[in-house]
């Protein structure tokens, strides 16, 4: 434990969210902002790989706040599976984008999704407008084509033979889907309501992987803390990870749990996902960890100022967390830096990992590699203004 001349030691699990590629991308992501926010702010971040057995990752050396501190960064990865479940060819995406759409909106779950926030639902309905209209294109393409071709062929012929340009026009929107992520968030939607809902039983046994390697960063008695960090589709994972975790023997005091940019009901609200809503009732009670929720209404992809555990109709009496709280990125970032970003809603949507111009309360490489826990950091702070706690599942109160 972090002594008089000791650095406070720490130890980060990152949870990323439905992501196909390589944690190293997370590495460098963290080494250039890190670096950005360290000039900004007037700290000292230094980073080297890590070395040693486990995940992949990096450790931190930080002097921040007149302390110095080290953590080490592991990426907990599921991108393996991320990647298979992507392989879909161009007519199988058209058949998961059927079968999607029908698990939302048969079992009403898309609706009570638009009451509790707009952008989210919003963004469900991008990969489906923009593959039917890429769809219509080709269609178009292929009657123009057939139209022309009659002239010289009989019109049985024409048409048909029209027809064939359909697959490589659907094809070129695919191999351009990087600017546009239409596929991605097709197949990101359809990964959750594959099973309605629940988790696949290749995640569920990478997830008491995870467990495992947290129950023993926890044993360890060099450590001030054990951060669990989940982005996106990573906070409901941490959420069922870290339920498993504060089941056993844990003792309060070096557990905490940092949820960035939640998209949780979009699996809460499924109704096969009575073990979703049981991990946020249990974690949303314990006394053994403290848990902060960060969200920004600028974040269209997220469910902003949602209590993630209230709104899935996992609330009750006994809930003491999450910690609701804004990043404000009207108020952290230069008017002219979020217009740069603001239509780049993905961009956006990893802020909270990023470099912020002005921080308020929320600093990721503080929160990460400096040398408070998080528990200490935000002692006291109340929720942001705004928060809600709205559940528009059936039967909520």
């Amino acid at each position: 434990m972090a002594g008089a001349g000791q650095p406070f030691r720490r130890q980060v699990f990152y949870i990323p969210g439905y992501d196909p590629f390589p944690p190293r991308r997370y590495r460098e992501l963290y080494r250039t902002e890190g670096a950005a926010q360290a000039a900004i702010s007037g700290y000292k971040l230094r980073q080297r790989p890590f070395k040693g057995d486990g995940p992949y990752g990096w450790v931190v050396s930080a002097e921040m706040e007149g302390s110095a501190a080290e953590s080490r960064i592991q990426i907990l990865e599921w991108s393996d599976i991320v990647r298979s479940s992507m392989a879909a060819g161009i007519w199988a995406t058209y058949a998961l984008l059927l079968r999607t759409a029908w698990i939302y909106i048969s079992t009403g779950a898309l609706f009570r999704l638009f009451r509790l926030r707009a952008g989210p639902g919003i963004a469900a309905m991008y990969p489906v407008v923009m593959l039917l209209g890429q769809l219509l294109v080709a269609c178009l393409a292929a009657l123009a084509l057939g139209w022309g071709l009659s002239f010289v062929l009989p019109g049985w012929l024409a048409y048909p033979l029209g027809l064939g340009v359909v697959w490589p026009i659907l094809e070129g929107f695919r191999r351009i889907d990087g600017k546009f992520f239409v596929h991605y968030l097709l197949l990101d939607f359809a990964f959750t309501a594959k099973h309605k809902g629940r988790n696949p039983p290749e995640l569920e046994a990478r997830l008491d992987e995870f467990a495992a390697l947290i129950r023993a960063a926890l044993a360890d008695p060099d450590l001030d803390e054990v951060l669990v960090v989940g982005h996106s589709s990573g906070v409901h994972l941490g959420v069922s990870v870290l339920a498993r975790v504060v089941a056993g023997d844990v003792a309060a005091g070096k557990l905490a749990f940092l949820s960035l940019g939640h998209a949780v009901p979009m699996q809460s609200y499924l109704p096969q996902a009575q073990g979703l809503r049981a991990d946020l009732a249990a974690l949303s009670q314990s006394d053994k960890l403290f848990w902060l929720d960060v969200t920004a209404p600028g974040d269209g992809c997220c469910y902003a100022l949602c209590d993630p555990v209230a709104c899935s109709g996992a609330g009750s009496e006994g809930q003491k967390w999450p910690l609701v709280i804004s990043a404000a990125f009207t108020q952290s970032l230069r008017p002219e830096t979020y217009a740069k970003f603001k239509r780049r809603y993905f961009r956006l949507h990893f802020q909270y990992l990023c470099a912020f111009d002005a921080p308020k309360d929320y600093d990721y490489f503080q929160i990460t590699a400096g040398p408070v826990s998080l528990a200490e950091r935000f002692a006291g702070r109340k929720p942001s203004a705004s928060v809600s706690r709205a559940c528009y599942l059936p039967g909520a109160a």
